[in-house]
Parts: C-alpha cells; structure tokens; sequence
C-alpha cells in the first residue's frame, strides 16, 4: 500500500480509528478490508491516539475509585486523590493519569488564576494531553529554573508554555538554571531582581504542578548530570531518602526532609514554599513509586495526588 500523504493519511487513520472503536470491527477484518497486514492495522491505531484522532477516557467504576479516594483521605492530609486505571504500559499509564490532571484543571481554572509550574514527564503528560479545554486567562509560571538541556520537552518552562497554549493563559519565564555547583552561587543569582521577582509570584500561586521522584539510579536528575548514580545509592542506603518533590526537595519514609548534595543548590519553589500555596497537585505515574509518594503524601505539603490505582492500593497496604 502507497504511503498517504497529508490530508489522505489523516482521512486513512479517521476512517480505520472508526471502524475498530465505533463500528467495533475486528482488526483482522479492517486489515482485510483495506488491503493492509493486521500488524499493520495495530500501528495505525496506535498513530491515530498518538496524534489525537482517538481520545480514549477509561475511568474505573465510580463506587470502586471513590472508595479507594476514600480511604486514601482518611489516613492523609489531601483533598482529593485522582485514580487512573492500571496499565502495563508505562508511556500509557503516563497518559492516562497525566488526563485526569488535564480535566481537572479544565473544570478548577478560573480567569486570573496563577499556576506554578513544574519540571519532569508527568507534568509534561499534562500540557500534552488533547482534550476540550474552555479557555481562561490564568497564568503559568516556571516553579523552577531550566536546565542544559536545548529543547528538552520536560523542562519547566516548555511545559508551561504549552500549558499556557492549551489553556489560552500567558507563560512567565524563570530566567534562571535550575541547578547551580554551589550554594554561594545560588545566592548570587536569588540577588538578581528578574529571578526574584518571579520566584515570588510563584510563591503565591493558586496551584502548583509537580512531579514526585523516586531514588532511581535512571532517574530524570541523573540524566540530567545533577547526581551521579553512585550519589542516589548512597542518599538512599546511608542516608533513607525515598523521593524527591518538584526535582530536589528530598525526603524519607516519615516524609522528613533529608539534607543531601542537592541541598541549596537548586533555584526554584521549595516544599516549604509549597506549602503556602493552596492547591499542590503532585503527580507520579510509574508503579514503581508507591513509597515516593507515601513520604510525598507525609510531608504535608500535597493537596491532590494523581497516581494509578495500584499504587493507591500498595500504600493502603503499606499503612493499615
């Protein structure tokens, strides 16, 4: 089969995207039908929800995805828990949980709201999502400084700007790195009036997004140099760090703040910062994170939390 070009190859991934999801044609017979192999039917699906032809919402059932909220709140400080269904999938599951933060932002954002930003693939998931959206003239600010990395779609001031795009709302720039080699650095430029100045208005944001981490030895601040694996192994064994919020606040199982070589040296909201902000909505996709977010959810610094059902249970499990 020719390759589609344009307007075509969308009609094409439309055309196929209906047949399986509306018309509940099998695979088998849509690859039939147009002449195609089956495995070729299953990329052009997988295309089709990658560029937005196909929005799937899965939701659990309401009772079941209440009581799990339920019980989350009632052994932590939180106002809401937001639940996407289990996926094997990690970039999927990233998808879905990253959905539920985009709807409730469509219905909570409000003109003139303010929205500090944050760094990392979760949060990234949110500006990516594609979804109706009503527009509101809110504001999104960079809750933390950039980093080395030309056009990395994780860094906290391109997700706000997509951010900004999707919702119709305005972006401001944190003109600073998010990592310096030393605290006297740090310092140095918290003088800088522009730095100054945008840190405050992120500081008195209505809403905060941040990621959680957790001690991985390929973890987003490895790659990014900030650590070497060798400094996560040893934060996690001598000294009980579980996970991280926003990129560098660091914390263990008790939610306590750790000291570790990352301390001070990193231009951006703090957790004790956070905590002022009225609504901070932390999230954490990946299943191997249940721990990261009981410390999170310890340090009282979380209003929502947006994970996967999985995880809720493992930290139900963990503190019955």
């Amino acid at each position: 089969m020719e390759k589609q070009s344009g307007s075509q190859d969308n009609e094409l991934l439309t055309e196929i995207a209906v047949a399986y999801y509306q018309d509940e044609i099998t695979q088998e017979e849509i690859a039939k039908k147009f002449g195609i192999s089956r495995i070729k039917v299953g990329r052009l699906l997988k295309r089709a929800k990658e560029e937005g032809i196909v929005e799937i919402n899965v939701r659990y059932h309401p009772v079941f995805s209440t009581r799990l909220e339920q019980q989350l709140l009632e052994r932590f400080p939180i106002k809401r828990a937001l639940i996407a269904l289990d996926h094997p999938d990690e970039e999927e599951q990233r998808r879905q949980v990253a959905a539920l933060v985009s709807n409730h932002l469509a219905v909570t954002l409000k003109d003139g709201t303010v929205v500090a930003v944050g760094q990392g693939r979760n949060v990234s998931g949110v500006a990516d999502h594609v979804g109706n959206v009503t527009e509101r003239h809110c504001k999104f600010i960079c809750g933390i400084g950039g980093t080395h990395r030309p056009g990395d779609a994780i860094n906290a001031d391109h997700i706000s700007r997509r951010l900004a795009k999707k919702f119709g709302g305005s972006s401001e720039t944190l003109y600073a790195p998010a990592y310096v080699e030393n605290r006297a650095l740090k310092q140095a430029f918290m003088q800088n009036g522009t730095i100054k100045e945008t840190l405050d208005r992120a500081r008195k944001a209505d809403i905060a997004l941040v990621g959680i981490g957790d001690m991985n030895e390929n973890s987003y601040m490895v790659k990014l140099g900030w650590f070497t694996p060798q400094e996560i192994f040893d934060a996690s064994l001598n000294q009980g760090v579980i996970g991280d919020i926003a990129g560098y606040d660091f914390f263990n199982a008790q939610g306590q703040h750790i000291d570790t070589v990352m301390h001070d040296r990193v231009i951006g909201v703090s957790i004790e910062e956070l905590r002022n902000i009225p609504c901070v909505i932390a999230i954490a996709s990946e299943n191997t994170k249940a721990l990261a977010i009981l410390g999170a959810l310890r340090t009282g610094a979380i209003d929502i939390i947006a994970t996967s059902a999985s995880n809720i249970r493992t930290i139900l499990n963990m503190t019955q």
